[in-house]
C-alpha cells in the first residue's frame, strides 16, 4: 500500500473548496463532539488562511497559529490549520480570549477575535441549547439520558448553523505584522539519575552533580489544564 506523503491532502482540498461542513465534520473527530465554539474555530482558521492566501501545505510549521484560549475553539483552529503543539506550529497565549492570530513565517498575520456580543446573540437565537448548557456544563447538574441526548442534538445543530453566519457577524478581523518565533530547536536528552527516564536537557536540574528531572527534583513546573497555565510542583 502506498504511503501518502501529505496526510492532510484531503483537508487542504476541503479548504480550497471552502467546504466548511466537511471541515467541521472532520474536526469533530478530533474534538469528540460538535459544539458552536468548535465551529467558530473552524470558521476563524478558514477565514485566516483565506485572508493570507492558502499555503501549499499546512501542518509543516510554514504557518503558525497563536491561540488565546484553550476552549473548544482551539480544536477547530488546530484541525483546520494543522498547527499543533506537537509540530510546534501552535503558540498558546493564556489570555482567555476567543481569538487567534494566524501568521506566515515571514510575519504576515491576521487576527480574528470573537465579537463581544456573540454569546448574547447566540443565547437569544438558541435558548434551549443555552439553558441545557448552563445546567449540564456550567452548573454540572447530572442530566437524564434524554437530556444528554437532547443537548448533543441541539449542540450539533447549532454548531453547523454557525457555518452560514456572515463572517462580519462573528469576528473582528485585523491584519498585522507578527514577530514569529524561529523554528523549534532540537534539544539533547539526558537520563535522570534518580528515575532513569530520559528528559529534555533544558528541563533537567543538577543534583549532587547528576542530571535530575523536574519531578524527581520536586521543582516547580508549568501545567496546562482546563483552568489555563499554572505553576505546580
Amino acid at each position: 500500500m502506498a504511503i501518502p506523503l501529505n496526510p492532510r491532502q484531503e483537508i487542504e482540498e476541503m479548504l480550497r473548496q471552502d467546504n466548511l461542513e466537511g471541515l467541521l465534520r472532520r474536526a469533530g473527530e478530533l474534538h469528540g463532539h460538535f459544539c458552536p465554539y468548535l465551529a467558530l474555530g473552524v470558521r476563524a482558521a478558514h477565514l485566516g488562511l483565506k485572508e493570507l492566501g492558502l499555503p501549499k501545505s499546512t501542518g509543516m510549521e510554514e504557518i503558525v497559529a497563536i491561540i488565546e484560549t484553550n476552549n473548544c475553539f482551539s480544536d477547530g483552529v488546530q484541525f483546520v490549520t494543522g498547527c499543533t503543539f506537537g509540530n510546534n506550529g501552535l503558540i498558546f497565549k493564556d489570555l482567555g480570549k476567543t481569538a487567534v492570530t494566524i501568521a506566515t513565517r515571514q510575519g504576515k498575520g491576521v487576527r480574528l477575535s470573537l465579537l463581544p456580543d456573540y454569546q448574547e446573540r447566540f443565547n437569544e437565537r438558541y435558548p434551549k441549547s443555552a439553558a441545557l448548557f448552563e445546567r449540564i456544563v456550567v452548573r454540572r447538574e447530572e442530566p437524564t439520558p434524554e437530556e444528554r441526548e437532547k443537548m448533543a442534538r441541539l449542540w450539533a445543530e447549532s454548531s453547523f448553523a454557525q457555518l452560514s453566519i456572515p463572517a462580519e457577524e462573528l469576528f473582528a478581523i485585523q491584519h498585522l505584522q507578527v514577530q514569529v518565533p524561529p523554528y523549534a530547536p532540537i534539544f539533547a536528552s539526558v537520563q535522570c539519575a534518580l528515575c532513569g527516564e530520559k528528559v529534555m536537557e533544558t528541563r533537567a536540574r543538577i543534583k549532587e552533580g547528576q542530571p535530575v528531572c523536574l519531578s524527581c527534583a520536586g521543582a516547580e513546573h508549568y501545567q496546562l489544564d482546563g483552568a489555563g497555565i499554572k505553576a505546580v510542583h
